[in-house]
């Protein structure tokens, strides 16, 4: 058959619902979709849920959020309701689930059989097993030997059934070589017997994906087919199944894979190896428990966990575990991007960089941009190497090309949905404040929740660490900051709740200073921001005394006092 021509251009991004979408695939579905676009066409989801052992509704839902977040928003394929109302999805080619075609599958199958392309296969899985190892000892590739399996009589057939054999059904693929031509690697031709009889149905009734891929695509009029490089040797399967089934080629592009910075590849299993180093160095043998005093992973999940290495904790878990070791796991999902308060413009920027340039040293542009300049020629073949600093440079760039209203409703959407505790207990007036007093400084939308949770701490809760900057702090100078921050508690007591704002601190706080011949601010804002955050950074002295009360500033300062009244450096 030939390549699809002369027709609307298709794409489609076809991911299975096992996890979160990781950033390797929003590169995918982002290249798919400006491609598209690029052309006045039609971008196509589908999902792949013919893995049993793999799939799961709730995790197909979240990356459908990821893509919605992302903007990029299918022209066909699942119906979602959008994070801003809208609903996407439909059309005319589904279902675009695949569990859902499975009438579809077994009747091109039937017909595969019926021609001869296809037979009936009642291996198990020792005598697969022994037959990889024999090729394994004679140092050989494993080709399956389908010649057993096509003399079967119809007889032998029913008998094996009766005995309650697995039954598969194999592709009796053709014994030539295959060229694969790519948009981005160039051409390839697989010499006759590299492809063996594959698996098209498994036993359980599903099909497998080499066949499923090809009649989705075909029934969803796809003409460009763009995926990662690791499918490339697929792709002679594929073309052997359109022919066989008397479907056109669509055009193929293989992008190149995303590595981390020392040139591993970029994988969600990133996040598991770094908290199973985290649980071991704690020495934790159970669960840790999460905020409501109960075990995060009952106790037979986490000892699977422990045990078996290729075992991974759902993200919700691996989440909350992570926060209670204290560690920060590397972000790989677009959710974590997300949850680290990365804007989605900047993360769809720096993806499109991910292999692809649009030329002329140019760097910052939007998805309308890319949409317009996106081309398969300039995509590159190499690996691409995933620079989170210059990621991280990107979003600090953008976050500080916001005005002040926008930066706020940005932070808010952002503390909605993953601190609530911290927006309801500090209210959105003093939100305002913090984001005024956090702007300039902020790299990340999450960054100003995070660097300021002593806000919203229990006041109990904050203690003094031994630290060297607390020290100076506290302890040096004449008079030192211990004695500066007893002598100015009457002068804040005196302050009315009402009246507990930056202008009254700032006056107060300055007549202070000028009475005491300080000479300068810094000899009490420093004490002050020691001993009602526990640390030596905050936002603005000011601004961070009107966010917390004054009835909190007072019993922070109160208990700072009597942590260091045992010091053997004077206090008035």
């Amino acid at each position: 058959m030939s390549h699809v021509a002369d027709r609307t251009t298709v794409t489609r991004f076809a991911p299975s619902p096992s996890g979160n979408l990781h950033v390797g695939g929003a590169r995918t579905a982002l290249f798919c979709y400006a491609f598209a676009k690029g052309h006045d066409g039609r971008f196509v989801l589908r999902i792949e849920d013919t893995d049993q052992k793999r799939s799961s509704e709730a995790a197909g839902l979240g990356f459908l959020a990821d893509l919605d977040w992302l903007g990029l928003h299918w022209d066909e394929g699942p119906v979602f309701t959008c994070q801003d109302g809208r609903s996407v999805g439909g059309g005319e080619h589904g279902p675009y689930f695949q569990s859902e075609r499975l009438a579809t599958y077994d009747a091109a199958i039937d017909r595969l059989i019926a021609e001869g392309k296809a037979y009936l296969a009642f291996d198990t899985p020792e005598e697969l097993d022994a037959a990889r190892q024999a090729a394994r000892a004679e140092k050989r590739a494993f080709r399956y030997d389908g010649a057993a399996a096509r003399a079967l009589s119809d007889a032998d057939r029913e008998r094996l059934r009766a005995e309650g054999r697995p039954c598969v059904v194999r592709f009796a693929s053709p014994q030539r070589d295959i060229v694969i031509r790519d948009e981005i690697l160039g051409e390839a031709t697989l010499p006759a017997g590299e492809v063996d009889d594959f698996v098209i149905r498994k036993a359980d009734g599903f099909p497998t994906y080499h066949f499923a891929v090809v009649l989705d695509d075909a029934a969803m009029q796809v003409t460009h087919v763009l995926r990662a490089q690791e499918h490339f040797n697929n792709t002679a399967k594929h073309l052997l199944l359109q022919e066989a089934l008397g479907l056109p080629h669509p055009t193929y592009a293989h992008l190149p894979i995303i590595f981390n910075p020392d040139g591993s590849k970029m994988s969600k299993r990133d996040k598991d190896k770094a908290l199973r180093e985290a649980a071991k160095t704690a020495g934790l043998e159970k669960s840790p428990d999460g905020p409501d005093g109960s075990p995060i992973v009952d106790e037979k999940a986490y000892a699977r966990w422990l045990g078996d290495k290729t075992v991974q904790l759902p993200g919700e878990a691996a989440t909350a575990m992570a926060a209670a070791l204290g560690v920060a796991l590397p972000e790989i999902d677009v959710e974590d991007f997300r949850r680290s308060g990365y804007l989605p413009e900047v993360l769809v920027n720096f993806l499109a960089l991910n292999g692809w340039s649009p030329g002329d040293d140019l760097e910052k542009f939007d998805l309308a941009f890319l949409c317009q300049r996106f081309a398969l020629d300039r995509v590159v073949k190499t690996p691409a190497r995933f620079d989170r600093a210059k990621l991280l440079a990107f979003n600090l760039d953008a976050i500080q090309q916001m005005d002040e209203a926008t930066f706020l409703a940005r932070l808010l959407d952002h503390g909605r949905r993953y601190h609530p505790g911290f927006i309801a207990r500090l209210g959105e007036e003093r939100m305002a404040a913090l984001a005024a007093a956090s702007h300039a400084r902020s790299k990340t939308l999450d960054e100003p929740y995070v660097g300021n949770a002593f806000l919203v701490a229990d006041d109990e809760s904050i203690s003094w660490p031994p630290d060297k900057a607390i020290d100076k702090a506290l302890r040096k100078g004449e008079p030192n900051g211990l004695a500066n921050l007893a002598a100015c508690v009457p002068a804040l007591q005196a302050i009315d709740e009402h009246a507990w704002n930056v202008a009254t601190l700032e006056r107060v706080l300055e007549t202070f200073v000028a009475e005491r011949e300080l000479g300068n601010i810094g000899k009490v804002a420093q004490p002050l921001r020691v001993a009602v955050s526990g640390g030596t950074v905050s936002p603005p002295i000011f601004d961070t005394l009107e966010m917390l009360g004054r009835t909190s500033c007072l019993r922070r300062i109160e208990r700072c006092l009597a942590a260091f009244e045992h010091s053997n450096v004077a206090t008035s």
